[in-house]
């Protein structure tokens, strides 16, 4: 067994975990860092999962947030394919699958989380539903993405309309099923909503919405799916994408809080001081949002939690203050979110050219607390980041500014 002294221990090998793990060595702490995998492979980025992994003509290798010469060059100990089977708060030890345990001096729980899976009357679910989580799922999505195949969707969230656009992208025909009235009902206003349906509709995406699902059948070697309406639906392959279920099931265990997610404070310290956690599997209190508590499955944030954890880790006491930040890419259209939308927020429209449109979202007292956009490659990028920094500082700035598209947002920054 190792000794206690100075070890860093990191559950956990995703972005949170693996971001982490090198801030740690860029602030100069010489102990010893250990990243736990469950993957066989190294630590690798997801969003391309849903993208360019199953849009490539040449089956996709993952890719790699950082190669294994890297992690030995930096000294950071990567085990993969190894699973947590529990942590011992008391002598502060982590017991891990292949019979090792490892003493630490601060843990880390960046454990992530898990496609929902979809449980349905009929016996089609386990032949033919499928989720998009881990590399291993590409190859079974990308040997059904081809001319002529039949995929049906069911969820329109950000994965399920990714999914749906790279599909096409393929040659397959598409029927993406959304139980609520429209697509990306979470997060993002009706209005760019509505012009992310008309381009899927534009490349032949059959949306079906506000219909539940009542079964899903084996007929035949074929999917199907019985709607509410009685409308049944064949498909090839049915792909799940209804969110996802944070991975808490070793906190649970060793008796931290949970509160939709592992329970941290605005330092990502957990119910113990002397275990963190970050990403998708907390949730936290956001001060910029007067510590509202949310759980967050995006890149960035995943990016931001393991810089921050690294810092506290070595006895920081920084407070979360990063905005939240969105993004998808579907064919040509960028679409992106910085901060909370909420119900109720009035909406100022500022128009950028050709099919690029940003949303400025003001709560009743005036101040700015999200902003929503889309257009053809970055041409939202600029001023979402601008954006970002003005709800950052909490500015009231006039809608008349937000509106013209010839008032730099730059200049609100110093108003």
């Amino acid at each position: 067994m190792e000794t206690m002294s100075e070890h860093m221990v990191i559950i956990g090998a995703g972005e949170a975990g693996s971001r982490a793990a090198f801030a740690l060595r860029e602030l100069g702490f010489a102990g010893s860092v250990t990243l736990i995998g469950e993957e066989t492979h190294l630590p690798y980025e997801r969003p391309p999962l849903s993208k360019d992994a199953l849009t490539t003509e040449d089956a996709p290798g993952p890719k790699t947030i950082a190669t294994a010469a890297r992690f030995e060059a930096s000294a950071i100990t990567c085990l993969t394919g190894i699973k947590v089977h529990g942590i011992d708060r008391v002598a502060k030890q982590a017991h891990l699958s292949d019979g090792r345990t490892l003493a630490y001096h601060r843990l880390l729980l960046a454990t992530g989380a898990s496609a929902r899976r979809i449980i349905l009357p009929g016996d089609g679910d386990d032949r033919h539903c499928v989720t998009l989580r881990r590399f291993e799922d590409v190859a079974r999505l990308r040997g059904h993405f081809r001319p002529g195949a039949r995929i049906a969707i069911i969820g329109g969230g950000f994965i399920g309309l990714e999914v749906a656009a790279s599909a096409i992208q393929r040659g397959a025909g598409v029927t993406l099923i959304e139980v609520q009235q429209r697509i990306l009902s979470r997060g993002v206003p009706e209005e760019i909503a509505r012009m992310v349906e008309a381009r899927h509709l534009a490349s032949g995406v059959e949306l079906v919405c506000g219909i539940s699902i009542l079964s899903l059948q084996d007929r035949g070697g074929q999917a199907v799916l019985r709607l509410a309406n009685g409308r049944e639906i064949a498909a090839d392959l049915v792909v799940a994408g209804v969110g996802a279920v944070p991975s808490t099931e070793l906190a649970e265990a060793a008796g931290l809080a949970i509160e939709n997610g592992i329970a941290v404070d605005a330092q990502l310290r957990t119910s113990d001081p002397s275990i963190f956690a970050a990403g998708d599997c907390c949730s936290f209190p956001l001060p910029v949002y007067d510590n509202r508590r949310v759980r967050l499955e995006s890149w960035r944030n995943a990016q931001d939690h393991g810089a921050l954890a690294a810092r506290n880790m070595l006895g920081a006491n920084d407070m979360i203050s990063a905005v939240p930040w969105f993004w998808s890419d579907q064919y040509d259209l960028s679409l992106q979110v910085a901060g909370l939308v909420d119900q109720g927020c009035s909406i100022v429209r500022r128009d950028l050219g050709p099919h690029a449109v940003l949303q400025f979202h003001l709560d009743g007292t005036g101040r700015l607390v999200a902003a929503s956009g889309i257009g053809p490659g970055n041409a939202v990028a600029r001023d979402i980041r601008l954006a970002e920094m003005l709800i950052a500082r909490r500015t009231r700035p006039s809608a008349a500014a937000l509106s013209a598209p010839n008032v730099n947002l730059k200049s609100l920054l110093a108003a």
